[in-house]
């Protein structure tokens, strides 16, 4: 125990910055801890939230795999995942291994199998009710492994919040989406974002509007944002 304690204290301390300094200034850290659990929600129920959901978590595996020959396995539990949305944000299919798990508790088993490998970029698992303990037993394997563990909790009902239960994650996110830049000419710009930092261990809450992920992952700061003035900006 001692040993795997040890393990996880030191790879608990490599994180992995979203590169904008509005973000990672509010992370204990400076970034999302590499060998940990985090987690992250629609903010409301429907499609649009639950792909940007999807979309958020898929733009961190993809940093997290370097643009090297790394591989992210991502388990689920329904066929509704679409391969060119998830390359847009950075995730390439030849670096995704899926893993098609028919209940919550494969999923769960599957993502503390990946966890506890060590040889994967991070392993994603889509669910609708975790207990605290299979949320514990994932933070575990994510120290022991080195591996970041990356959950998308569903909404089970229009009246149910996905982050209402308790769990061990080190990070915990609501994403939704936000009106897109109007463009010069018919269409829609780059897609925006409500992103909430709804808890995390170490730090504080807080939350952004920010654009959605381009080809490498990366996250973006609006534009407009950049020439607003510093009580504007705080109040968006």
């Amino acid at each position: 125990m001692r040993a795997i304690e040890s393990t996880g204290a030191a790879a608990a301390r490599e994180c992995l910055p979203f590169g904008l300094e509005s973000i990672d200034r509010r992370l204990a850290g400076g970034g999302l801890a590499c060998a940990a659990l985090h987690e992250a929600a629609p903010d409301r129920p429907g499609l649009s939230d639950d792909a940007a959901a999807t979309l958020f978590l898929a733009s961190v595996a993809a940093r997290r795999t370097g643009g090297a020959s790394a591989t992210v396995l991502w388990a689920v539990a329904r066929r509704d995942l679409f391969a060119p949305g998830l390359a847009r944000a950075g995730l390439a299919p030849e670096h995704v291994l899926y893993a098609e798990c028919g209940r919550d508790e494969d999923v769960l088993a599957v993502m503390e199998e990946g966890l506890r490998h060590g040889g994967l970029a991070a392993v994603v698992g889509e669910v609708r009710r975790v207990p605290m303990a299979a949320t514990r037993r994932l933070q575990l394997a994510a120290e022991e492994g080195g591996t970041m563990a990356l959950m998308l909790k569903r909404w089970r009902k229009s009246d149910e919040d996905p982050l209402a239960a308790p769990s061990a994650a080190v990070t915990r996110w609501r994403i939704g989406c936000a009106p897109s830049a109007p463009l010069p000419v018919a269409g829609i710009g780059r897609s925006r974002w409500r992103l909430v930092l709804a808890r995390q261990r170490g730090g504080e809450p807080h939350h952004w509007i920010m654009e959605g992920p381009d080809a490498q992952g990366r996250l973006a700061l609006p534009a407009d944002a950049e020439h607003r003035s510093t009580p504007a900006r705080a109040a968006a």
